[in-house]
């Protein structure tokens, strides 16, 4: 049995990238996932058959974030769909890991960039947790992604990083919310990691790789399992102490 057996989770984002590779984590510990995503439904279909193939359990579910009725959609699928698929309904981890990441710095920055941005990494993640917590089982985990971003000043994603310092004090304050239900909330940030996202302009570049690499005090660029490892572990019984914290996933990027 692995350390997640009997689990529901739930992550966000989940067909692709640091995503599916959570998903992928936490279904190989025994949790049955929920693999949620906006637009691309052949990816996420690939997450659940990976999964599957791999003798774990899972589901894909889709909700456009950042839209009207996003997060009504989302827990009314899951809902119907965990009952279909599960031990009965209830959440016991969640991971918000769904985001956007659009490259302008702030003169470039338009307003509908600033108020799409804001939807989909802030207000969705605040109602997706909110509505969550009705669900979610006393003694659960959230395990929210943020980014080294919130720390290491980047000028041409400044308003990326400040939505992801908005999530760092979310989880801190939700962290102090629902101590008293024994639930640990905690974030992950990571720094650059060579994802579909980072592709255009990492993958199949010497010159990019090395730029990359050279943030990172073990010189080489992060892999969506590097993350995924402290989610599940975030995730797992053994984190059952730690909680309110937003713990840096870059490999020691800008020491």
């Amino acid at each position: 049995m692995g350390a997640l057996t009997g689990k529901v989770a739930l992550v966000t984002g989940g067909s692709r990238g640091i995503g599916r590779a959570t998903a992928e984590r936490l279904a190989s510990e025994g949790a049955l996932v929920a693999v949620h995503h906006g637009r691309n439904t052949g990816a996420a279909e690939e997450t659940v058959n990976a999964i599957r193939a791999a003798g774990g359990s899972a589901f894909s579910l889709r909700a456009e974030l950042g839209t009207a009725g996003d997060v009504e959609t989302l827990w009314a699928e899951f809902d119907r769909l965990v009952l279909e698929h599960g031990p009965g309904a209830g959440l016991d981890i969640l991971v918000n890991n769904a985001g956007i990441s659009p490259r302008a710095e702030v003169e470039e920055t338009t307003r509908e960039a600033f108020d799409e941005l804001f939807e989909v990494n802030v207000r969705a993640l605040f109602f997706v947790t909110q509505q969550g917590l009705k669900r979610l089982r006393d003694g659960g985990r959230i395990v929210n992604v943020s980014s080294a971003t919130s720390r290491i000043a980047l000028p041409d994603i400044i308003a990326y990083s400040m939505t992801k310092g908005a999530v760092d004090t979310f989880t801190r304050t939700l962290a102090k919310t629902l101590g008293e239900r024994g639930v640990t909330v905690n974030a992950v940030a990571p720094g650059i990691i060579d994802t579909d996202l980072n592709a255009p302009w990492l993958r199949g570049n010497p010159d990019a790789q090395q730029y990359a690499s050279g943030f990172s005090a073990l010189g080489r660029v992060g892999l969506p399992d590097d993350v995924a490892d402290i989610v599940a572990f975030l995730a797992s019984d053994a984190a059952r102490w730690v909680t309110g914290q937003v713990i840096d996933a870059t490999g020691g990027s800008h020491l």
